[in-house]
């Protein structure tokens, strides 16, 4: 299975946060036992994951799992539980005894709500251990529903969230620029954004190699891949790639390349995602430093 191209949400299940922690936290999920046997049928398969820089939490309810980031291979056993910022392609090799919980976070959302920067956690998975208290995540893990884990961790993200009691001008600064870049059908360049903030270059970029740990200009170009892909695949008859701020199929067509490694012509066998004209064309994990 690939992201945006194939459905992996189907094998999970998902819910929103509290309205209070909207902001930071983008979802929680859980394997769906049922929903992944039906695909898989009892086989192995993969899910690959393009970059969001998105810092996310994988708690280990199952058995043991093959990692692959970028180049490099990670076993994680079942008693480890995982930090990744989604800043490459994540491989994940499932087996039909697969049962992970997980938290995503919106850029600069771990440090609104826990108080620890992202920018630590570039090229590999870190142990969760050094984020969350070690008595929660076997709390967690010993709840019997997904519900009740998702109250268990929600309290304590609201409890902590209360105790910054304070906003950080660098996040915000961030957070704004993204609201603005999409409400710009991601049309604006890095300094059209600065101007609207009334802001240098220099400064938003600074800014977000603070707050996210790449550039601005790399991490609106993710975000603009991420979403005008996914609009492609939902429904390529009304997708317009002047919409998501691309001068021309073409255009759109190489950043999906340059974004995902593939071409569309790849998933050919899933007809609906064709275009109508195509162009020619044992780990060790790492202490974190709060």
């Amino acid at each position: 299975m690939v992201e945006i191209f194939d459905n992996i949400k189907k094998i999970y299940h998902f819910d929103a946060p509290c309205e209070e922690l909207t902001d930071h936290i983008e979802f929680f999920s859980e394997s769906s036992p049922e929903e992944t046997d039906r695909h898989a049928a009892g086989r192995k398969f993969t899910v690959k994951m393009f970059p969001s820089w998105t810092p996310t939490f994988w708690i280990n309810l199952g058995t043991a799992y093959k990692l692959k980031l970028g180049k490099q291979d990670y076993m994680i056993r079942p008693e480890e539980d995982i930090l990744l910022l989604r800043d490459s392609v994540a491989v994940r090799h499932n087996l039909p005894t697969d049962h992970i919980f997980t938290v995503k976070f919106f850029p600069g959302g771990l440090e609104a709500i826990l108080g620890i920067n992202q920018v630590q956690f570039t090229g590999k998975p870190f142990d969760l251990r050094n984020v969350l208290p070690d008595r929660l995540i076997q709390e967690v893990k010993k709840q019997l529903t997904f519900d009740q884990r998702k109250q268990l961790l929600e309290n304590f993200f609201l409890l902590n969230y209360h105790r910054q009691n304070k906003k950080n001008y660098y996040r915000q600064l961030v957070s704004d620029s993204i609201k603005i870049y999409a409400a710009g059908n991601m049309n604006y360049n890095t300094s059209q954004v600065a101007e609207r903030l009334f802001l240098g270059s220099k400064t938003i970029n600074r800014y977000f190699n603070t707050v996210v740990g790449t550039a601005p200009k790399r991490y609106f170009s993710i975000l603009r891949a991420r979403t005008a892909l996914t609009a492609y695949v939902a429904d390529r008859w009304a997708f317009h790639p002047v919409d998501f701020g691309y001068h021309d199929s073409s255009h759109f067509y190489k950043e999906v390349i340059k974004f995902t490694g593939q071409k569309l012509s790849d998933h050919h066998q899933n007809v609906r995602f064709l275009p109508r004209i195509i162009p020619t064309p044992a780990i060790v994990l790492p202490k974190i430093q709060q």
